[in-house]
């Protein structure tokens, strides 16, 4: 169990790659929960940055244009926002809206007049604003998994390398400790990798929730806005 390791001292290495089965299977299990983890960060950090950048942009063009069409064409230019894609149903729904009033009266262009007209919009709207956030969202919870898991993970393999390093002491009729030495430190080392990966990952997680939370409020907010603006101009 300890062959690859020297009575002149330890090194990480030595004690990795000195371990038994079972908690090698522990070591790489928790390598592959923190790359997994490194991964999602690296990406949804990518990813939340440029929808906060791009919905930025989309909000100022959208008060400075007083145009519908208009903002509709800048926001094609703006997929990675969630707020523009939440304006993009909201406009589809109310496009839907003014053929069907021209088929119904045969009038001059114009948005729908009913009450109706200011529900569908809302539930497009609404309907978007969870497409986008599940966009967001996805991913971030196997970083709360990893922290979570990961030392409990680690420890089970300390528990495991301690309990048999106790046992080769017992088999080895001896209570030198310097016996035991190195499958207790064998045995810790999957403690300190458990925490290695599980810090980072619950610390972004929290990161990340607050950002998505952020993202989740501004298109809540810009949603009522614009209901605000359509039921005033279009559909009162």
């Amino acid at each position: 169990m300890f062959q690859g390791l020297n009575t002149g001292g330890l090194g990480v290495a030595d004690i990795v790659f000195g371990t038994g089965p079972v908690v090698q299977v522990v070591l790489w299990t928790l390598v592959a929960f923190s790359v997994g983890s490194w991964g999602i960060i690296l990406y949804k950090l990518g990813q939340i940055s440029r929808a906060r950048r791009e919905s930025e942009r989309f909000i100022t063009i959208f008060w400075e244009s007083k145009n519908l069409a208009t903002i509709h064409t800048a926001s094609v230019g703006l997929m990675h926002s969630p707020i523009a894609q939440v304006f993009r149903a909201g406009y589809q729904e109310l496009l839907q809206l003014t053929r069907a009033k021209r088929q119904a009266v045969g009038a001059e262009a114009g948005f729908s007049t009913d009450l109706g007209g200011v529900d569908n919009v809302t539930r497009a709207m609404k309907r978007a604003e969870n497409v986008e956030l599940t966009k967001l969202e996805a991913g971030i919870t196997f970083l709360a998994t990893t922290g979570s898991t990961c030392p409990f993970i680690g420890l089970f393999g300390t528990v495991w390398g301690i309990m048999t390093a106790f046992l080769g002491l017992s088999a080895a009729h001896t209570s030198n400790i310097q016996a035991v030495a190195p499958g207790i430190a064998e045995a810790l080392i999957t403690t300190a990798v458990g925490l290695v990966a599980a810090i980072p990952a619950q610390m972004f997680y929290n990161y990340l929730t607050a950002r998505v939370r952020v993202l989740a409020t501004d298109m809540s907010n810009f949603t009522s806005e614009f209901l605000n603006i359509a039921e005033r101009h279009f559909l009162s």
